[in-house]
C-alpha cells in the first residue's frame, strides 16, 4: 500500500535526497562521487527519521484511535488505556485518551439510563400490582353487597370487614410510598436526640407481641443490663426501622420459630441485630432485597402481607443516620439483619450533670 509509513518515508526521502543532489550539481567543487555519497547518506538518514516519526508518532496513534472507535461501535470498552502520570507530548495520543475517556463516560451514562429505564418499568409493574390487589378485593366485596348480599346480616358484616381490611392495606401501602419518596427526595428532616435503643427495642417487641403469638414465634431480647445503650438518633425513625426489621423477622419466620434481638454496646458503636430462624435468603437475592417491592418469593410474600417497602425504608432511615443495614443469610437457617450507631459516652453525660445542677 502506498499509504503505509514505510512507503511515504521512502518517497519523501528519495525526493529530498534528489533535491539535495540537484542543488549540489550546480556547485563546481562537488564531484559526481561526492554528490552520490551525499545523496545516499541523506536518503538513508531522512528515510529513518521520517519512518520513525510517521510510524510511532502518527500512524501508531491513528491506529489506536481507530481501535478505540471500533470498540465504541462494538460497545466493548473494557480495555482501558493506561494513564500516565506525565503529560503526553504527542497530540494524537492526547486525542486518543480524550476519545476513550469520553466514550467511557458516555457508556456509563447510557448504562445508568438503561438501568433507570428498567427500574422504572419494573416499579410501574410492581406498584400497579400492589395497588390493584387491595382495590380489586375491596371492589369485589362492595359489589357483592350491592348485588343483594347486603340483606344478609352475617354476610354483610363479613364482607365489610374484608373490604375494610383491603382498604387498610391500601392506606399502609400509600403511606409507605409517600414516606419512601420523601426520604429519597430529602424532604424528610431528621431530628436527632439522645435515645435509649434498649427502650425502643422493648417497645417494639411489646407492640408486635400479638402478631408473634398468632404465629407461635418466640421473641428473645439479649442485652447487657450493666451497660448503657444511648445513641444520637431520630427516635421515631429509628423506631420505625427496628419495627420493620422485627415485623419481617416474624412474618417470614416459620410457625413456632425464634426471633433473637441482640443489643451490643462497645466504645465505638451500639449494634442492633435481628435474627430469625426462617428459610433464609438465596445469595442471588441478597443484593436486591432493599429495592422497592422486591420479594424473594413473590406469591408467598404477598400472602403473608406487607407492602414490600419495609427494607427500602429501613435502608433510607439508616442512611439518614450515616449508617447502613447489613444482612447475612443461609438458606434453611435464617437471616440476620444488623446496623450500628455511634454511642453517646456515659462519661460526658455524668460530667454535664454538675453543670446542670449549678
Amino acid at each position: 500500500m502506498l499509504t503505509t509509513s514505510k512507503n511515504i518515508a521512502f518517497f519523501l526521502a528519495l525526493a529530498i535526497s534528489l533535491f539535495i543532489m540537484a542543488v549540489l550539481s550546480f556547485l563546481d567543487e562537488a564531484s559526481r562521487q561526492i554528490i552520490l555519497m551525499v545523496g545516499g547518506i541523506s536518503f538513508v538518514a531522512i528515510f529513518i527519521l521520517l519512518y520513525i516519526t510517521l510510524e510511532f508518532l502518527i500512524f501508531k496513534e491513528i491506529n489506536n484511535i481507530y481501535t478505540v472507535l471500533d470498540r465504541i461501535q462494538k460497545k466493548n470498552l473494557n480495555k482501558a488505556i493506561k494513564k500516565s502520570g506525565k503529560t503526553s507530548l504527542f497530540p494524537l495520543r492526547k486525542i486518543n485518551k480524550s476519545i476513550h475517556e469520553y466514550a467511557l463516560a458516555k457508556n456509563k451514562e447510557i448504562e445508568t439510563l438503561q438501568k433507570n429505564d428498567t427500574f422504572r418499568r419494573e416499579f410501574i409493574a410492581d406498584i400497579s400490582h400492589e395497588l390493584k390487589t387491595p382495590i380489586f378485593a375491596a371492589q369485589g366485596f362492595v359489589h357483592t353487597l350491592l348485588d343483594g348480599a347486603v340483606d344478609d346480616k352475617n354476610v354483610r358484616y363479613k364482607f365489610l370487614r374484608r373490604a375494610a381490611k383491603s382498604l387498610n392495606t391500601l392506606e399502609i401501602l400509600v403511606q409507605d410510598l409517600l414516606t419512601l419518596n420523601q426520604m429519597e427526595s430529602g424532604v424528610v428532616k431528621f431530628h436527632f436526640e439522645e435515645v435509649d435503643l434498649k427502650e425502643i427495642v422493648a417497645e417494639n417487641i411489646e407492640q408486635l407481641e400479638q402478631k408473634a403469638l398468632k404465629r407461635r414465634v418466640s421473641i428473645r431480647f439479649n442485652y447487657n443490663e450493666a451497660k448503657q445503650h444511648l445513641v444520637l438518633a431520630d427516635k421515631d425513625k429509628i423506631s420505625h426501622a427496628i419495627q420493620n426489621l422485627l415485623a419481617n423477622a416474624i412474618r417470614y419466620n416459620h410457625e413456632g420459630g425464634d426471633v433473637i434481638i441482640k443489643l451490643k454496646s462497645t466504645k465505638k458503636n451500639v449494634r442492633v441485630s435481628v435474627k430469625d430462624s426462617g428459610k433464609g435468603i438465596p445469595p442471588e437475592d441478597l443484593n436486591r432485597i432493599f429495592e422497592r417491592f422486591y420479594r424473594v418469593e413473590k406469591s408467598r410474600s404477598r400472602e403473608k402481607g406487607g407492602t414490600g417497602l419495609g427494607l427500602a425504608i429501613v435502608k433510607h432511615i439508616l442512611e439518614g443516620h450515616k449508617s447502613k443495614i447489613s444482612v447475612t443469610s443461609a438458606v434453611g437457617k435464617g437471616s440476620i439483619f444488623s446496623f450500628s450507631l455511634p454511642p453517646i459516652r456515659v462519661q460526658n453525660k455524668e460530667e454535664a450533670q454538675p453543670e446542670n445542677a449549678q
